[in-house]
């Protein structure tokens, strides 16, 4: 008997001799059945023919290779077969009827056991595994997925809560059936085309003959092999009503309604296209009673209050947030309540959680649907187009089918009635073969033949033969014209429907809208509302410190000079004294460059200042001074001051809120040959421009020093002053350009 080391150390030997690339295909197989020969070992059952089926998978290889040109046609195809299966089979759903396999399987299930009464979701299961070839669970969690929407399946018992994410009870202990709406719009199997189930013993539909934007209605998301699909849930009575405006050939526009409610800003939402955004909030209220309490009355769409509450704890253990206590009370209605820590400001905590928590997330649409056996990607609004479309060509075939059955149902009964009335079954008595038996009938009929819509067949022929005494023995000609002039009526309805289509497939939405819109309103509010720059909300929960000589900053140089307080996802801005200025992410210690000269953190009262400067430029060597704001900036980029010469050298900076100035006295070097050593300059005279404006010439004299003086033409003084060089030795005069 082989054992597995014996095999192994042999298959070993035959991969030193094939071709690796080819063998790897098969010997990967091979591998993964080692754990059924230990299994067989183990048992004490005969391995040596385990052993030698992997030598006759070698040879099968071996006799293979010669087929094979290239590995990556194998790859190809087995890829190309699973992507396919995927897609088709699983994660998308189809244009037609808005349903994936799993869920089209399930309907047509509970279909098959449709008798008014609630049946047990595991009974449910079972039957839609006839259809379905995959496992019990993907059955059953599809099954609560589409009774968690609220549309299709009437539930009974526990199916669990979207908004906790608490899951449904166990198969066994849950009940369901079709609610009414349902069975009127999605079945109807003389509209139907049929298929095989996968082993050939039943049939099931290929899609369903949905009369309604199933798929709009409910959404749906699926991850298949290279694509996905993520459709968004739309209200119920705006879907109607604009299939009703599609077919009136007015405008319409379509934003979607999630059945978590919340506040939805769908400015970006591009029908749901590709690239498309919709930005998806909680409602948050502060507590009438109790200031100090936030109360969270929904949940994004996909947030569940467990992991709602998990993000605010999260952000609190950061330090961007700053709460006592998180209460979840969500009952009927979701209610979560944070209590802030003393001192805090409500406004702001909103703000901070809409910024660090999930009470804000981010949706991107994703609008792919199955046409004609292919992945296609659509918006929402052509996708109702097709949908309305679609609709009403099933209402046409439907009256179709009800034209046909009423003008059978008037040639059948006048057929009666003349068979009768003429007593034709009297004639029939002589005849001695059933051939003149059919053609005694038909010469009967002969004279009125021409008053039917269509030829008389053998088939009707047979039908009055089979008339009993009884019914000819009890026939009432009053009440058969009766019955006739009803069918009569009902077909020219019928007709009349047909040649005002649209007409007839309004009606048939607007019936819709009042049977079964009650308690379908709108529950996302929609409105739009600005970002939240995390920056500006985040609480301080860091100290900013700066070495100036060696050109570090970060929070974690607590021996250095302390700057003021910051958060640990703000940015910084940095002034060095060659005149470059940066914005930087803070860290525990990052390096900006040397001989720092300003450091603010960049914020919105540092995107709004106005920066005083005044710079020595290295090509002229004239002082230079101007007033500008720092406006847009890229993270980590350099930016210049000065005109970007070589040694220049910035001499001053201040940063002030808009509008506010200042004055400078300005002392020239004692050996310049200006006449006036000593004069003022005040900021008010000089411009706001933009950053890369070179300025106005101050002096082209050596300047000693630059003194900030004490009164200020605004009674605020600037925020920050840096006076780079108290000793300057450079340029001249106070002549401006």
């Amino acid at each position: 008997m082989l054992t597995f080391r014996e095999v192994a150390l042999f298959w070993i030997l035959l991969l030193k001799i094939a071709d690796s690339v080819f063998f790897s295909i098969y010997f990967t197989k091979i591998c993964i059945c080692g754990n059924c020969f230990a299994t067989l070992q183990a048992r004490g059952l005969p391995t040596h023919s385990f052993a030698l089926s992997l030598i006759r998978s070698f040879t099968l290889f071996m006799k293979e290779k010669d087929h094979l040109s290239n590995i990556q046609e194998v790859y190809d195809d087995w890829f190309l077969d699973y992507a396919s299966y995927v897609i088709l089979e699983r994660a998308v759903p189809h244009l037609n009827d808005g349903l994936k396999p799993v869920q089209r399987r399930i309907l047509h299930a509970m279909k098959q056991m449709e008798d008014g009464r609630y049946h047990k979701v595991a009974n449910v299961i079972g039957q839609a595994m006839q259809y379905h070839p995959h496992g019990d669970a993907s059955i059953g969690d599809a099954l609560v997925g589409m009774g968690q929407k609220d549309l299709l399946i009437d539930m009974q018992g526990n199916w669990g809560d979207i908004r906790t994410g608490d899951g449904a009870a166990a198969s066994r202990y849950i009940e369901s059936r079709l609610t009414k709406f349902a069975l009127e719009v999605v079945f109807n199997p003389q509209t139907t085309e049929w298929q095989k189930s996968y082993d050939g013993r039943k049939k099931e539909p290929v899609t369903l003959p949905v009369k309604f934007p199933l798929l709009l209605a409910q959404g749906t998301e699926g991850i298949a092999v290279g694509l996905a699909t993520k459709i968004m849930p739309h209200n119920f009575i705006e879907l109607v009503e604009a299939s009703i405006a599609i077919l009136k050939g007015q405008p319409f526009t379509l934003l979607p309604d999630f059945p978590t409610g919340g506040i939805a800003d769908c400015s970006l939402y591009k029908a749901g296209a590709k690239g498309g955004k919709i930005r998806v909030r909680a409602t948050i209220e502060i507590h009438a009673k109790n200031k100090r309490e936030l109360i969270i009355k929904d949940v994004p769409y996909g947030v569940t209050t467990p992991s709602l509450i998990e993000s605010i704890i999260k952000a609190n253990d950061a330090g961007k947030i700053k709460i006592k206590k998180v209460v979840d009370n969500t009952a009927k209605e979701v209610e979560v309540l944070v209590e802030l820590a003393v001192g805090i400001e409500p406004e702001q905590t909103i703000d901070a959680l809409y910024a660090f928590t999930d009470c804000e997330v981010s949706i991107s649409p994703n609008t792919c649907v199955i046409v004609e056996n292919k992945p296609r990607f659509l918006d929402v609004h052509e996708l109702l187009r097709i949908s309305t479309t679609n609709t009403v060509e099933l209402l046409r075939q439907e009256l179709e089918i009800k034209k046909h059955e009423l003008q059978e149902k008037l040639l059948y009964s006048s057929l009666e009635k003349i068979f009768i009335e003429n007593r034709i079954y009297r004639k029939i008595e002589e005849c001695t073969t059933w051939e003149s038996v059919l053609e005694t009938i038909d010469t009967g009929l002969q004279p009125y033949k021409h008053e039917f819509y269509r030829d008389i067949t053998r088939e009707d022929i047979l039908r009055l033969t089979e008339i009993k005494i009884k019914r000819i023995s009890k026939y009432d000609a009053f009440q058969a014209d009766e019955i006739a002039k009803g069918w009569q009526k009902e077909l020219e309805e019928t007709l009349d429907h047909l040649e005002n289509l649209t007409r007839y497939a309004i009606n048939y939405f607007k019936n819709l809208l009042k049977k079964y819109s009650k308690d379908r309103e709108r529950k996302t509010k929609l409105t739009t509302f600005d970002t939240i720059v995390a920056t500006e909300v985040a609480i301080n929960n860091q100290k900013l410190y700066v070495n100036r000589a060696d050109g570090f900053i970060g929070y974690g140089l607590k021996k250095d000079e302390y700057v003021s307080d910051c958060s640990d996802i703000d940015d910084i801005l940095v002034f060095t004294k060659d005149g470059k200025y940066y914005i930087k992410k803070v860290g525990e210690k990052v390096y900006v460059g040397k001989d720092i000269v300003h450091i603010a953190v960049y914020g919105k009262d540092a995107k709004e200042a106005v920066f005083n400067v005044a710079y020595r430029d290295g090509e002229t060597g004239n002082t230079m001074v101007k007033r500008f704001q720092i406006g847009g900036v890229i993270r980590d980029k350099e930016y210049d001051v000065t005109k970007g010469a070589k040694n220049s050298q910035l001499l001053y900076i201040s940063q002030n809120d808009a509008g506010e100035t200042e004055s400078l006295t300005v002392k020239l070097s004692a050996n310049c040959t200006a006449k006036i050593k000593t004069f003022e300059y005040n900021f008010a005279d000089l411009e706001i421009k933009g950053k890369t404006a070179g300025g106005n010439i101050l002096t082209r004299y050596p300047i000693r020093k630059i003194e900030k003086k004490a009164d200020k033409t605004s009674p605020t003084p600037p925020k920050v002053v840096d006076v780079v060089d108290k000793t300057l030795f450079q340029n001249g005069s106070g002549k401006h350009s």
